[in-house]
This record gives structure tokens, C-alpha cells and sequence, in this order.
């Protein structure tokens, strides 16, 4: 399903693998989608994105970006300035529960002031500098821009506790996008920004975790990234500065 009057020019930000991966896949089978950007990391495996690259050719660009560097969004930002057109639908799928060196937290004890910052940088600011680009390069072209979040990162949710830092990333995920949301209506007033939980996906961020997940509730990247490109696809201007699940039902901040 496409826009009507759309450019045709999506972007997926971290498309390497996972949620990301099947984002950019899906897109691709539209063929009223002219271009897909995919972003990854420098260093990262992209065997699923070179598989996609032999099916759709120059459809699909690869692009290096670093969320958590000045210099790799500068440059990500000037690759935006010289596409014929700009980019009309964008999804940040870029996340970081877990790494080399760090696990969610249990409890106070198990905070480090590191992996804190860390998952600030990549979970909270990164997606904000993003959009940053985004809406210069569009100026007051449409656009919509939607970032997966959490339903952990819903306060009025949290009635378990633990996990601290990614909480509370995705908690000021949600606050940067609802901010952004309202200057928009008067700088990009034709801008639609979103927050989207896209449920328990099997991905590697949550593979850790799934044995505590109820049966039945744990999809597959192709799932969930059909459902979010519905929900996105769905909203208009209108719906400016929502915070949704996969299902369309809004999640209480």
C-alpha cells in the first residue's frame, strides 16, 4: 500500500537484519516504491541486504550510517540533499538491548554508568538526530518518520520494574518524538511522527529473552514488519505525535 502523491522513497534505518531487514524487503515488493535506503552500521553483516540487493538492483541502496556519530549523520544527511526526490516514509529500526558486556538489568545493583549513556546514544538520541536530517532535507515536503519503540518504555506500563536502562531509553524516545511531533505542527506542518511498538519479534535483541514470552505472542520480523508498515501506512497528519502498538491501538505514555 502506497501514499498517493508519495515520492516513492523509503528509508530503513538499521536494515541489516531483523525487524529492519524484513522492513526493507517488504517495501520492496511494492512496485510503487521507487527507492528503498537501508542504513546499517559500518561494521555490520549484511548478507541480507546483498541477497535483496541481487533481486532488486539499484531499488535498493546501502547506506553507512552511525546513529551515535556527528560526522556518519553529516554525511547521511548530504547523501538525503542529492536524491531525485526525498524521502516521503521512514522507520527507524535501530536498537540496543543487549551487547558484548552488557545485559538488562535486574535490579539498582547491575546499573553501569556506561551501558547507561550507551543505550541513550543509540535508543533515545540517535533516532532524534535522524529525523534531524530528515525533515531539513524535506523541508515541507511530506513525510512521515515512525521510530520502534517499547511497550517497557510506556511509564504507566511499567509494573514490574528491572531493566532500567532500556526503559528509560525508550521512555525518552517517546518524550523526543512527542516534542518533535508539536514543533513540527508549526515547522513541518505536514510532517507525522510516531512512536510504534511492534511487538515480540524473533530477532537476535530478543532471542535472549523469549522463554518468558506467552504463546502465541512471539512473530516473525516478517509479521511485525508488515504490521507496522499497516499502522504507519494508516495515519495521517493527523495522528501527529502518537505512541501505537502493532495494532493501531494507541499505548498509554
Amino acid at each position: 500500500m502506497t501514499d498517493t502523491g508519495a515520492s516513492g522513497i523509503r528509508l530503513v534505518i538499521g536494515a541489516s537484519r531483523g525487524i529492519g531487514l524484513a522492513l526493507a524487503e517488504a517495501q520492496l515488493g511494492d512496485p510503487a516504491v521507487r527507492k528503498v535506503l537501508a542504513t546499517c552500521r559500518p561494521a555490520s553483516r549484511r548478507q541480507g541486504l546483498e541477497r535483496l540487493a541481487r533481486v532488486h538492483g539499484d531499488r535498493l541502496q546501502s547506506i553507512d550510517l552511525d546513529v551515535t556519530d556527528s560526522e556518519s549523520l553529516r554525511s547521511f544527511g548530504a547523501q538525503l540533499d542529492r536524491l531525485d526526490g526525498s524521502v516521503d516514509l521512514a522507520i527507524h529500526a535501530a536498537g540496543l538491548l543487549h551487547d558484548e558486556g552488557m545485559q538488562p538489568e535486574k535490579s539498582l545493583a547491575d546499573c553501569d554508568r556506561r551501558n547507561l549513556l550507551r543505550l541513550f546514544e543509540v535508543n533515545s538520541i540517535g533516532p532524534l538526530m535522524v529525523a534531524r536530517e530528515l525533515l531539513r532535507a524535506a523541508g515541507r515536503r511530506p513525510l512521515k518518520f515512525a521510530a520502534l519503540s517499547a511497550m517497557v518504555g510506556s511509564i504507566t506500563d511499567n509494573r514490574l520494574g528491572g531493566w532500567y536502562g532500556y526503559r528509560a531509553s525508550k521512555a525518552a524516545l517517546n518524550q523526543l518524538l512527542k516534542t518533535l511531533a508539536l514543533e513540527c505542527r508549526i515547522r513541518h506542518p505536514r510532517a507525522t511522527i510516531l512512536a510504534i511498538h511492534p511487538g515480540t519479534t524473533d530477532t537476535d535483541l530478543s532471542r535472549p529473552f523469549q522463554r518468558n514470552v506467552a504463546p502465541g505472542k512471539l512473530y516473525s520480523p516478517a509479521q511485525s514488519a508488515a504490521r507496522i508498515l499497516a499502522v504507519v501506512h494508516s495515519c495521517s497528519v493527523a495522528d501527529n505525535g502518537r505512541f501505537l502498538n502493532w495494532d493501531g491501538s494507541e499505548i498509554p505514555w
